[in-house]
């Protein structure tokens, strides 16, 4: 497998990892301890936080932020300017500050501008609709749309609506 390619706007921290096959593009910053598995691909503008781990064959579009606290499993698709939060009661300064972790599992697919709320879970190919703010856990090959996001319906591995 070839070595990944960095493109030279790119920031990877000398502690972050990356993955063989990845494509880390434009303006890309990937803090330390970040881990970015293989073949993914990190758009123009993304930015991964510290310790932030993603899987393989993952691809993260133009625009998002992943916040420290997520997990990102394999063959998940984040679509552009999807928003994650880490902070359950956000200050701007708070000495109590603690990261609520948030888990998107294998498969996921995430619709452009969706808010994903600090704490959820996304089930393994849930699918969620542009525009949603996910507040409460998806349940694996669930559709869910709206705001707050709700289940409509079902898909299959491949995207497709089957109820």
């Amino acid at each position: 497998m070839d070595a990944a390619f960095i493109h030279p706007t790119a920031e990877i921290s000398p502690e972050a990892s990356v993955g063989a096959g990845s494509k880390i593009w434009h303006y890309v910053q990937v803090r330390e301890g970040a881990r970015i598995g293989a073949e993914c691909v990190l758009s123009k503008g993304v930015y991964i936080d510290t310790s932030v781990v993603i899987g393989d064959r993952v691809k993260i579009q133009n625009g998002v932020s992943v916040y420290q606290g997520v997990t990102v499993e394999d063959d998940v698709l984040i679509a552009a300017n999807v928003a994650f939060t880490n902070d359950k009661f956000p200050r701007a300064f708070n000495a109590d500050w603690s990261i609520t972790p948030t888990l998107v599992k294998k498969g996921a697919s995430i619709g452009a501008n969706a808010t994903i709320v600090c704490g959820v879970t996304i089930g393994e190919y849930a699918m969620v609709g542009a525009g949603s703010v996910v507040s409460r856990d998806v349940p694996p090959f669930a559709l869910v749309v709206g705001n707050p996001a709700r289940v409509i319906g079902a898909v299959n591995e491949r995207g497709e609506r089957v109820k």
